[in-house]
């Protein structure tokens, strides 16, 4: 395994931390600013376009995009793993300024595989250019999603049109106005074989009986792109908005969320880069019992073990990026189940300790140590619960010795 980059994620490397140390970091306090002056959660402040308006500028835009386009180099997942771990750092500000926020890659992605002409010309090209957001519903409230053939909105087809009805929830993104455009994962043909009865469909946010029912919080916390639940009540959409064919949902779902698992690892490393930093600042600047608290053996445990665990899952998510790259995602699905599994772990394992490092300051919103920890918790559910990426691991080791 060679994890050297390549000459142009180098570069990219270098421009990205002088984007973050120039814009990113001192824009932090002017985001929650305006937040609050818009008075609304799931506002678009100003200062966010004005951050993409400069990433651009400095070619630092759709850099998750391993195709190669007019508006990426086509980097491979080795050379934009620690791009990615750099925009965790900010991380409701840098991936959204770079153009490579969940769920829009994955969207792009999915498009770019697998869509239309047409479909590519109306929503990907305006995806592409920031101009619009997007959503992917697939779980449900109704049955474990855990397995997506479990899904039960159905997709029938009626003449030109298909035919939506049923539930969906969790659904990132779906609470803000600049959401155009949802991919919905439901079933088309129940009594087909088990992962072809599945299909996916563009939905866009102004069709008739689709419904935002509720904006979900995750602890309390109520995310700028939201997580909502919807209904589909006789939602009818053209024929052409269909991807790909009927049946190939579960398909299109498996090559969906490789990359995107992925990416969401190589976030979660910058996480907890930023939580260890914070803590050793909070440690070396506050006194207790005469000294300060990084004198104590206990805090230095905290550190070393953080910095141990942080390097143990960033070589797991390189060795799992390298193998995407040489034997394709199939030929690394063990390593990315495996990396989905260790790496939001250890992120919150090193968020508590920075939590504890804090004392009271730590659980209260004049850090960013608490919602670090809300958003970190969630992801051993989403695109997947640990539990599942466990079984992934085992059957393959098990099967590797039958």
């Amino acid at each position: 395994m060679d994890f050297k980059l390549s000459h142009i994620a180098r570069a990219l490397q270098e421009r990205l931390l002088a984007f973050m140390d120039e814009r990113v970091y001192p824009a932090e306090a002017v985001y929650e600013e305006q937040m609050t002056a818009l008075g609304d959660p799931h506002g678009h402040p100003q200062i966010v376009e004005d951050l993409k308006a400069e990433a651009r500028a400095r070619g630092l835009w759709n850099l998750f995009l391993p195709h190669r386009t007019q508006w990426t180099e086509g980097l491979s997942n080795l050379d934009y793993a620690p791009l990615a771990e750099i925009t965790g750092r900010s991380i409701h500000l840098a991936p959204e300024a770079l153009n490579c926020s969940a769920p829009d890659t994955g969207n792009m992605e999915v498009l770019t595989m697998f869509g239309t002409d047409e479909q590519k010309e109306r929503w990907l090209q305006p995806l592409l250019e920031g101009e619009i957001r997007s959503a992917f519903a697939m779980t449900e409230p109704d049955v474990a999603s855990s397995d997506a053939t479990n899904i039960e909105l159905s997709i029938r087809r009626d003449g030109d049109e298909y035919v939506l009805n049923g539930r969906k929830w969790w659904i990132s993104g779906a609470a803000s106005p600049r959401c155009a455009v949802f991919i919905v994962m439901g079933k088309t043909d129940p009594e087909a074989s088990r992962h072809l009865q599945q299909s996916m469909i563009l939905v866009p946010r102004d069709t008739p009986g689709l419904t935002i029912v509720r904006d979900l919080p995750v602890f309390g916390y109520q995310d700028r792109e939201g997580h909502c639940e919807l209904r589909f009540d006789d939602v009818r959409v053209p024929a052409e908005n269909l991807i790909a064919n009927e049946g190939s949902g579960f398909a299109i779902a498996q090559a969906r969320l490789g990359p995107g698992r992925i990416h969401h690892c190589m976030r979660c490393i910058g996480i907890a880069e930023r939580a260890l930093e914070l803590m050793c600042r909070r440690v070396t600047t506050r006194v207790a019992f005469g000294r300060p608290l990084s004198d104590q053996g206990v805090i230095r445990e905290w550190i070393a073990d953080s910095r141990m665990e942080i390097e143990q899952a960033r070589l797991l998510t390189l060795k799992a990026a390298w193998l995407m790259d040489t034997v394709g995602n199939k030929g690394a699905a063990m390593e990315i189940s495996a990396i989905k599994v260790v790496v939001p772990n250890m992120a919150l394992r090193v968020v508590d300790r920075a939590i504890q490092a804090h004392g009271g300051g730590g659980v209260s919103d004049d850090f960013p140590l608490a919602r670090m920890y809300a958003g970190l918790r969630t992801l051993r559910f989403a695109d997947g619960p640990d539990e599942v990426h466990r079984r992934q691991v085992a059957r393959t080791e098990l099967g590797a010795r039958s």
